[in-house]
């Protein structure tokens, strides 16, 4: 380690130096900044940073982690350089004589302490900001439990869903609709693409619940419904490179009938793919070329066929983690229309209130969707540091 690198970690890790103030950000998570663990670990970016830092950049990987990372070391030096001005002017202060320019010392160590409340809340935003990526969605709105008072709230969360990628301006395209008798949804579904939209919709996955009296109660009694919702990836265009490296190519003397020509030249042509072990003959033809030909497409529609089978088994697969079985004790999400409230039961979520105003699709959704993710964020934040120091078996009570 160099002794930049040293300074740094010293820096940082300091306790007794940098006793530092703990800051809430705006979502139900924060970090204890001043918690050993944490430091150790914010130290470890930052020489991960200047070791990737002075790497030829072509790994794409490297570049991205990069770029990850760079915002979180630049508030980092800004809290070294801010306490280490703290301590300077302390310095000064104790051998200064003149009360004037005590006062003065002072009023500028408190602008900087100042300023360190508010790297420390930028830092924490930094680190709990959710990660978004551009990309589609296929997400589909089902009826569960409930009747036809299910399906009209399906349509409902549907047209919701719909409202919100306007919101968002994301793209939207209906891409398929069930209608029950009533008007509402049995079944629908929304092709969704744009910038957030994997992580952001992700977190509608699930079962919602409905309470409400319906249109078709006549006798006032609040009802239960259930509506699932799948979040699944858009299925991919499947293309198949297959190099050069991946094949090994055995020819021999084809057997069986064919006359006197084929038995006595190398015509055959045995194909192996080595990736997945898939094994291809043809021996047909008395060209080998052409019987290389016909085995590389017998082998192309084989991986195709296979890829194929694997994305439909993980959509499936993505789908029914998500649903489970639709029942009411499933749910992650109630719409309670006589309290007039919505509750999200997971972690990070909350309640939230005007269920009119939320079923429009705008900000009390978004706000909803991103303090789940950063949540989530803060959780695997925490993974992070745990197994970075259970990685590299770090004493976080003693200092550096």
């Amino acid at each position: 380690m160099s002794l930049s690198r040293v300074l740094l970690f010293r820096k940082l890790c300091n306790t007794e130096k940098c006793s530092l103030i703990f800051k809430r950000c705006n979502s139900q998570n924060s970090i204890n900044l001043s918690d050993p663990s944490v430091q150790r670990y914010l130290s470890y970016l930052m020489i991960e940073h200047e070791n990737l830092s002075v790497k030829s950049r072509r790994d794409p990987e490297e570049v991205r982690r990069l770029q990850e990372i760079k915002p979180i070391v630049h508030a980092l030096e800004q809290r070294i350089y801010l306490y280490d001005s703290i301590e300077s002017l302390k310095e000064l202060n104790k051998k200064e004589g003149d009360d004037e320019i005590k006062k003065m010392i002072k009023e500028e160590a408190g602008i900087y302490l100042k300023r360190v409340n508010e790297v420390d809340s930028e830092l924490q935003s930094i680190l709990l900001e959710p990660y978004l990526s551009e990309g589609g969605i296929l997400l589909e709105v089902t009826a569960g439990a409930g009747g036809q008072e299910a399906m009209l709230f399906a349509r409902e969360l549907f047209e919701l869903y719909e409202s919100y990628a306007n919101y968002k301006d994301w793209e939207v395209d209906i891409a398929s609709i069930e209608e029950s008798d009533l008007g509402g949804y049995r079944k629908a579904s929304l092709l969704i693409r744009g910038m957030g939209v994997p992580e952001l919709m992700r977190m509608e996955a699930g079962v919602h619940r409905v309470q409400r009296i319906p249109t078709t109660e006549k006798g006032g009694r609040i009802h239960t419904s259930t509506v699932s919702v799948a979040v699944l990836p858009q299925p991919s265009d499947i293309e198949l490179d297959i190099p050069e490296r991946d094949i090994t190519i055995e020819t021999k003397r084809a057997s069986g009938a064919g006359g006197q020509h084929v038995n006595t030249t190398d015509s055959a042509v045995r194909i192996i793919h080595n990736p997945t072990g898939t094994v291809v003959e043809c021996q047909e033809g008395r060209s080998q070329i052409k019987n290389k030909q016909i085995a590389m497409e017998k082998l192309r529609t084989l991986l195709y066929q296979k890829q194929h089978e694997e994305q439909v088994a993980r959509i499936n697969s993505e789908r029914k983690s998500q649903i489970g079985s639709s029942n009411r004790n499933e749910k992650i999400r109630t719409y309670n229309y006589p309290q007039d409230r919505v509750t999200e039961h997971r972690e990070g979520g909350g309640t939230q209130h005007s269920l009119k105003t939320f079923m429009k699709g705008e900000e009390q959704l978004e706000s909803l969707q991103e303090n789940l993710l950063r949540h989530q964020r803060f959780q695997a934040l925490m993974e992070d540091i745990q197994e970075y120091i259970k990685k590299h078996q770090v004493d976080t009570t003693s200092k550096v």
